[in-house]
């Protein structure tokens, strides 16, 4: 007998290989089946007697099978099956090829109802490959709402649909877990019926009710994390860091550049936060190039004037060296000892110069209090590192820190009975409505205004005939001394998505386009130690050409570099776009971003021009939302379980608005959730699911 925690494998018709498939895709068993919801629906609900099919027309159609047989054609390993059905009003010639096994399911008299598109002239009209099914009531592929889920190779529609629905009566035995009076307060359906519903769906309106059930209990679930978050901190000290006013002021004032007005709010923000009792948890979001660094320098700055140490972490050690090149730029001259730790590499700032010690030698200083700032990667989080007193932890693109690193930090602090404080750093500009969704635990400072005098990159959508004539435009500056990057969305030719890769882009340009420079290849399959190196080399001008995987994204400044080549542009969002644009333009020379793809969807040409007229990366945030939902956000477009969902509800801000409410109300009222057992459970579900983060 099924149950929702019964293996996949004990499913009817399921055997090892399909098993094999479901696993792939994250379904190990009934529940979580259940829980792999549709991406889209084709509406084939209306009928549409035969004497009034349109050419181009997704129909469904019901009438009597007159006529079936099958044949083998003609000079090609390819077997066709022809029929003929007809109603009251006329008759259709339908068409399935490769699937003989048709004449032994089908035969001349069954009423049967067939879904597809309709094509043909005024010589005779068809459908070719149509879905069908014998005419009955409860319709599974035909004549109703029809979900289209994510598969894999090897898995079919038909296969999932079928599955599923053979297990959809178990959905009667989801537990409810939200609170009656949230249900009906914002009318919401009860679980099991939205589970059963966002599968197959009575009609638009049963799919909408279902859809937006499924929706809140995601927001609303983040929202009551992310508010219990907020107070276990309030629960929590923190070391108050004094504002350090007479010494920030003149640091600011010897600053070679003057902080815009943002820069200014955004760090008046953080100091007036480290100077409570109760942790700090801020979230720092600048455009790229906005000037974050400078903002959260001086934060770290005064927290060593106060006599806390300060610790600044980084995705990888290029951008740590890169950090700690920046901050020696503009911190004053003086006795405070800052530092550098990677996996590779311990360095540290001897009052003249940057010098290379030994790592047992940096961490003796730093756990004596000596060093007051340390810029490193995730080597800060090993047994050995250990502060003194550690005040100020920031975190530079990992916007959602985990809890068990953050849990390191503070075990790190030198004192166990308060935790640091949190600044997190992004440079993917967050539209506001994601923020409110996202992280409703952390404050939010903003900087939206550039620095003076920074060049705009221009931005080109390049058509495939004017290729030839773009790469020689980008010959001239390399022979001109600058540098280029080239951005492709794969790594290997067999990835299937036909779009260029990785390798076949780097072997062409090498070889055939710019054989006279040298060119190299960044991918993430390579070691940390290859990636670092090649990254180096690029920066010291020994490489001209880098062919590169997204992991150029985030943060790597190479002054000479004024070219980005996006190949594939239409598989990134817009966000991602502006962050590869945001790698050039760091120097004094005109830069340029060049956009192609091989896709002619006006839609597509529509959304990557928006990218040659607009440079702020907030507002492409918010026409990615319009354009393409949350999908990119999270990275599951496509993906099953509740992720569309997720994607989607993140455009809804009522929704958002509302189950903030809900989650702030019920915390209100039973902070421990002491009379809501069911909702507490659930959330000790979620907190350990990987959610979100």
């Amino acid at each position: 007998m099924l149950t929702l925690a019964s293996k996949v494998e004990n499913i009817n018709t399921v055997g090892k290989a399909i098993a094999g498939r479901l696993k792939k895709m994250g379904i190990g068993n009934v529940r979580e089946l259940l829980w792999h919801v549709p991406f889209r629906y084709e509406d084939f609900s209306q009928t549409v007697p035969i004497g009034q099919l349109q050419s181009d027309q997704m129909v469904t159609i019901r009438g009597q099978l007159e006529l079936l047989s099958a044949r083998r054609a003609r000079h090609r390993r390819l077997s066709i099956t022809e029929g003929l059905v007809t109603d009251d009003s006329g008759s259709l010639k339908v068409v399935w090829f490769n699937q003989p096994y048709l004449t032994k399911m089908l035969k001349p008299g069954d009423s049967i109802i067939l879904s597809g598109k309709v094509s043909g002239d005024l010589l005779g009209r068809q459908m070719t490959n149509p879905s069908f099914e014998k005419d009955k009531a409860d319709t599974t592929h035909t004549a109703r709402l029809i979900p289209v889920y994510s598969a894999t190779e090897g898995l079919t529609q038909k296969q999932l649909r079928y599955l599923i629905k053979t297990c959809l009566p178990l959905a009667a035995n989801i537990k409810e877990w939200l609170p009656e009076e949230i249900k009906q307060e914002f009318k919401l359906i009860d679980l099991a019926l939205a589970v059963e519903q966002i599968h197959y769906p009575d009609n638009q309106t049963a799919l909408e009710k279902s859809k937006n059930r499924l929706e809140f209990d995601e927001i609303f679930l983040l929202q009551l994390q992310q508010q219990l978050i907020r107070q276990t901190l309030k629960r929590v000290s923190a070391p108050p860091i004094k504002f350090q006013e007479e010494a920030i002021k003149q640091f600011v004032a010897d600053l070679p550049f003057t902080l815009t007005k943002d820069q200014k709010i955004s760090t008046w923000e953080i100091l007036k936060d480290c100077a409570l009792s109760s942790p700090m948890n801020r979230l720092l979001n600048g455009d790229v190039g906005s000037g974050k660094t400078v903002v959260a320098t001086i934060a770290a700055y005064n927290a060593a004037l106060g006599g806390y140490q300060a610790v600044l972490m980084a995705p990888t050690a290029i951008l740590a060296k890169q950090h700690l090149q920046s901050i020696n730029k503009i911190l004053p001259a003086s006795d405070l000892c800052y530092a550098l730790l990677t996996q590779a590499e311990a360095s540290l700032y001897d009052g003249e110069n940057i010098v290379v010690v030994k790592k047992s030698e940096l961490l003796k200083k730093l756990a004596s209090g000596e060093i007051k700032f340390v810029i490193g990667t995730h080597a800060l989080l090993q047994q050995q590192v250990k502060f003194a007193n550690l005040g100020l932890a920031i975190i530079d693109e990992q916007h959602r820190f985990g809890v068990d690193q953050r849990k390191t930090l503070r075990a790190k602090s030198g004192d166990t009975e308060t935790m640091p404080h949190f600044l997190s750093m992004t440079a993917t500009p967050i539209p506001r409505t994601l923020a409110l969704a996202m992280y409703g635990d952390l404050d939010l400072s903003l900087i939206k205004m550039m620095p003076a005098g920074r060049r705009t990159v221009i931005t080109r959508l390049v058509d495939e005939s004017k290729r030839t004539a773009a790469y020689e435009f980008i010959n001239k500056q390399l022979t001109a001394g600058r540098q280029a990057f080239v951005i492709c969305p794969l790594i290997d030719a067999s990835d299937k998505l036909g779009v260029k890769s990785v390798t076949e882009e780097f072997d062409r340009l090498d070889k055939e386009i710019f054989p006279h420079l040298p060119v190299a290849i960044l991918h993430g399959k390579m070691k940390a130690a290859e990636k670092d190196k090649v990254m180096q080399e690029f920066k010291d001008d020994k490489i001209k050409v880098l062919v590169s995987t997204s992991v150029v994204e985030v943060g790597v400044d190479i002054p000479n570099a004024s070219i980005m080549i996006i190949e594939g542009a239409d598989r990134f969002g817009l966000s991602q776009l502006h962050q590869f644009r945001g790698r050039v333009g760091r120097g004094e020379h005109q830069s340029y971003c060049l956009l192609f793809t091989d896709s002619h969807s006006p839609q597509t040409s529509k959304r990557l021009r928006v990218m040659t007229e607009v440079n702020d990366g907030f507002a492409l945030a918010e026409a990615d939302l319009k354009y393409r939902g949350g999908g990119d956000i999270y990275g599951t477009a496509q993906s099953g379980r509740l992720n569309q969902l997720r994607a989607n509800l993140l455009t809804n801000v009522n929704l958002i608005k509302k189950a903030r409410t809900a989650a702030v109300n019920i915390l209100t009222a039973d902070p421990t959730l002491e009379h809501y057992p069911k909702l507490r459970e659930r959330m000790e579900e979620y907190d350990t699911s990987g959610h979100m983060e």
